[in-house]
């Protein structure tokens, strides 16, 4: 490796390209050229001249073997040098030493030279072993967001994947409640069709027996006419004979006849206010329900009807855990709030043991872990009604944040009215009208109707009976 020493840079390189030879050859004017580049540059020529000293070549290219070798040891050499120790750029030196104040590592040499004169060095094994303590820790820190990144990420891949859930399941609630209002509207318009068609019929019936009476009287009455026309066209005395006769022909006693009435189809009657009236009918097969209950709240541990009217305890189900969401504890919203007005609702609670029910400011509320938050309700616990003011308890009523509750007769419907104006949170049974407690409180946000249950029997928001005012 030492012999590469005796050649500068420029003696092992190619004239042409610049770079240390690749296959060398050798001209009879002992030029030496890449043997790539020297075809390369007489394919541009017309005749094969030297690209340095011009010279007509009359010879073929030998290869400069010896040349060859030292090309290929020299880069040998290098590819050597490049894979061991990092030397000093200036002084060949190893790089032991670590300047603190140029932040580069460093030679023994350059440690006393003039441009680190009063810098400070240490081994660069423990400035490295340092600088790969502290990133070690940020590369931790970088993983457990990348962990955190993950988490979320597999987050909305369930969310994604729920959401598709969400839409073929709603979309099929949708088109059989559409199905049946097709089916009432169907069934409708042929009965009314029907009621068409009958009265049609009688109609028709009626003007059949009108015309065929006609027609018997026009018969007689031509029958006469023409007798009569006969007569006065025989001799006088055979007219004479049979004046009496033909004076009573002409004496016609039928009646004028007179236009029915109520021949016509009735079409105000089945034309009139007809979309009005098919809807008074429908109300028959809908119903309304004040507080539909919201899926995206609903513990993991509750079990909704596909009404959205009930909830129950059931198994526990593979759901997204948005924020919205509450777990473990077994709660679900109303889907929509209030902050101003009167609104009213009824619960049926049924043989429920464990329930619990009311309003809930749902932004001051803690969804996860520990429960928490603003809130107003009644509930049953181990057979013991209490009212929960301010926080949303499973615990028994003993707990300090409940009130036991005195209840005369088990209810099996609770009506729940809110007047949110005047701050006043009721709480009755319908059945037997009787009040069982009133909140008194200004409030000043929006609040959810809510509902708590740790039972498999059903906690059910019941529709309202729908009037339609003429």
């Amino acid at each position: 490796m030492a012999s590469s020493l005796l050649f500068s840079e420029e003696d092992i390189s190619c004239p042409v390209c610049c770079d240390i030879f690749k296959a060398p050859v050798l001209l009879s004017c002992s030029h030496s050229f890449c043997v790539a580049c020297l075809r390369e540059w007489w394919r541009k020529k017309v005749v094969k001249e030297c690209p340095v000293c011009k010279k007509i070549n009359l010879m073929d290219p030998v290869c400069n073997l010896a040349l060859k070798n030292l090309c290929e040891a020299l880069v040998q050499e290098r590819h050597l040098r490049a894979s061991a120790e990092v030397l000093c750029s200036l002084h060949a030196e190893k790089l032991k030493l670590f300047c603190l104040q140029c932040r580069q590592p460093a030679c023994v040499v350059c440690r006393d030279s003039k441009k680190h004169t009063g810098h400070s060095f240490r081994p660069i094994d423990e400035v490295a072993l340092d600088h790969k303590v502290g990133i070690q820790k940020s590369l931790n820190l970088l993983l457990e967001k990348l962990e955190a990144f993950n988490q979320v990420k597999a987050h909305y891949d369930q969310t994604a994947d729920h959401v598709k859930v969400q839409t073929r399941h709603t979309e099929t609630q949708m088109k059989e409640q559409f199905e049946r209002l097709h089916r009432f509207l169907q069934e409708e318009e042929d009965a009314r069709i029907a009621v068409l068609r009958e009265e049609e019929q009688q109609k028709s019936r009626m003007m059949k027996e009108k015309i065929e009476g006609l027609d018997g009287e026009i018969s007689t009455l031509l029958r006469q006419i023409r007798a009569v026309e006969e007569e006065l066209r025989a001799e006088h005395i055979s007219f004479m004979q049979n004046v009496t006769s033909t004076m009573e022909r002409v004496q016609f006693t039928l009646q004028d006849p007179q236009l029915a009435s109520g021949a016509l189809i009735d079409v105000a009657k089945h034309l009139g206010n007809l979309a009005f009236r098919v809807w008074d009918k429908m109300k028959d097969i809908v119903s309304y329900t004040p507080v539909i209950l919201d899926p995206n709240t609903a513990s993991p541990e509750l079990v909704l009807s596909d009404d959205l009217t009930s909830a129950r305890t059931g198994d526990r189900q593979t759901l997204p855990d948005n924020p919205e969401r509450f777990d473990p504890f077994s709660h679900v919203l109303g889907s929509e709030g209030f902050n101003a007005g009167t609104h009213s609702w009824d619960v049926e609670v049924g043989d429920g043991e464990l329930w619990e029910l009311g309003v809930l400011l749902a932004d001051s509320y803690r969804r996860k872990g520990t429960a928490g938050g603003r809130s107003w309700g009644i509930g049953l616990y181990d057979g013991q009604y209490y009212t929960a003011a301010h926080s949303v308890s499973h615990s028994p009523p003993s707990s300090p944040s409940v009130s036991p509750l005195l209840v005369k007769q088990k209810p099996r419907r609770i009506r729940v009215q809110l007047d949110w104006d005047e701050g006043k949170l009721s709480f009755s049974d319908p059945d037997t009208n009787t009040h069982v407690h009133t909140f008194a409180h200004t409030f000043t946000d929006t609040l959810f109707p809510y509902v708590n249950t740790n039972s498999a029997l059903p906690l059910k928001m019941l529709p309202e009976k729908v009037i339609v005012l003429y």
